[in-house]
């Protein structure tokens, strides 16, 4: 097969649409606050490594990931703000409900980009699917004032690559016919799906594009990479293998929780705190989707970002953290080096099972059994009234044992509340912050 060679003729068996955010979390806050618009600003002043960076700042060098002091260097002026994330929750729920108007089909694939399949829309809305792509993206920008990134194309895949072709405020739709124009552009680690192994064993065999990849026979993608790469090969060239779903995911591999300190500390009390409240959190998910684990694995990160950890079997699966804290206080002590400075704790709970059957051991206690899921029930349900963490492990007492920073600085959503609103509950509405 020649590069000129079209893949396939057909033009839209099915029509998918990626919605990608320009950097989400900045274009939220420059949306409530005007006068950020077109400044170079970034999110993360909480952790001290930037979040999220807007194109303006991109333009000067500073990406996601680097130091707050780092970026500083490269711009004096640059506007630094603590991460709100539950304000750009509500702007990811107003994103989708956009959405839907065009498609039921909506699937959140995370909290700035989704997939809708817009497949026979066109006798409805009476215009083209790159028309249909295009009123979408322009009401998402007229309602929310940020703008979002689309490709339209035959799969996931494909509307994916589309959608990071042309960014920020971007529109790519690449018909059956046009395929292997996209793909001949597209590097190998820009395919969705592929992570540094599997490119490294592409490269290997003389690939180098995502075009190389589709002209190899299906056979030879599947024995390198197996049942995921011919799902990838057959995406590639326009045959839809996975499907918009929209159903909530439930079927977690693991849950993991992980604190940054807003200062590192050497205080066993604290550090052994933040680990219990790590465990509260994980537990907390489980129960929410009716999952217990039979896995831990705990870590310490200390100040140098190195880190060390210890994963072991519980003795029966569980979902309480009064069931969890024997076990990770036993781990803190084996993992905990006094005088160390920490500066973040991680817990992953894993082999997770669900809860709706319980299977007692042999020499388990059926009442205390009972008697640990009626406390976790009660907390859960004081949660669901007044906000998470009103009932708490003793060891939460000592969370507020840490020196204050101007890392420690809220979002103006915890800080300014309106009448009746509490620290942990808000109105469920964006505020539009004005300067005059």
């Amino acid at each position: 097969m020649s590069d000129d060679k079209p893949i396939m003729l057909d033009s839209f068996p099915r029509a998918i649409l990626h919605v990608d955010c320009d950097a989400f979390f900045t274009s939220c806050e420059q949306a409530l606050n005007p006068q950020w618009r077109g400044k170079p600003m970034v999110t993360g002043a909480e952790r001290n490594i930037i979040a999220c960076a807007s194109y303006e700042a991109k333009a000067l060098g500073i990406k996601r990931g680097v130091a707050l002091h780092e970026a500083k260097k490269l711009c004096p002026s640059l506007v630094i703000l603590p991460s709100d994330y539950e304000t750009y929750s509500l702007f990811s729920c107003r994103m989708f409900e956009a959405m839907r108007r065009f498609s039921p089909l909506v699937e959140e694939y995370s909290i700035d980009e989704g997939f809708a399949d817009i497949t026979g829309a066109r006798r409805f809305f009476h215009c083209s699917y790159e028309e249909i792509a295009q009123r979408m993206k322009a009401e998402i920008q007229d309602e929310l004032g940020i703008t979002v990134s689309i490709g339209l194309s035959l799969s996931k895949s494909l509307a994916k690559l589309c959608s990071k072709f042309r960014k920020p405020n971007g529109f790519t739709a690449v018909k059956g016919f046009h395929i292997h124009e996209l793909l001949r552009r597209k590097s190998l680690g820009e395919v969705w799906g592929f992570g540094s192994n599997s490119v490294a064993l592409l490269e290997s065999r003389g690939l180098r594009t995502a075009l190389d990849f589709v002209k190899m026979p299906e056979a030879a993608a599947a024995k390198l990479l197996h049942k995921p790469g011919r799902e990838i090969w057959h995406e590639l060239r326009g045959e839809s293998m996975w499907p918009v779903s929209t159903e909530e995911k439930t079927d977690y591999a693991s849950v993991s929780k992980c604190k940054t300190f807003t200062a590192p500390s050497a205080d066993r009390d604290f550090i052994f705190a933040q680990l219990v409240r790590n465990v509260e959190k994980a537990t907390i998910k489980l129960r929410r989707h009716k999952l217990r684990a039979r896995r831990l694995a705990t870590a310490l990160r200390r100040d140098d970002f190195s880190q060390a950890g210890i994963e072991c079997d519980l003795s029966r699966a569980t979902a309480s953290p009064l069931e969890l804290t024997p076990y990770v206080r036993e781990i803190f002590d084996r993992l905990h080096k006094h005088g160390e400075v920490y500066r973040a704790t991680m817990v992953v709970l894993s082999r997770l099972e669900s809860d709706n059957a319980e299977q007692y051991e042999l020499f388990q206690s059926p009442l205390r059994v009972e008697q640990l899921r009626d406390v976790t029930l009660a907390i859960d349900d004081v949660a669901a009234r007044f906000s998470k963490h009103k009932i708490s492990l003793g060891t939460g007492l000592f969370l507020s044992d840490h020196a204050v920073t101007s890392r420690d600085a809220q979002p103006a959503r915890k800080t300014d509340l309106l009448p009746g609103e509490t620290e942990r509950c808000h109105i469920g509405l964006p505020r539009l912050n004005m300067v005059v």
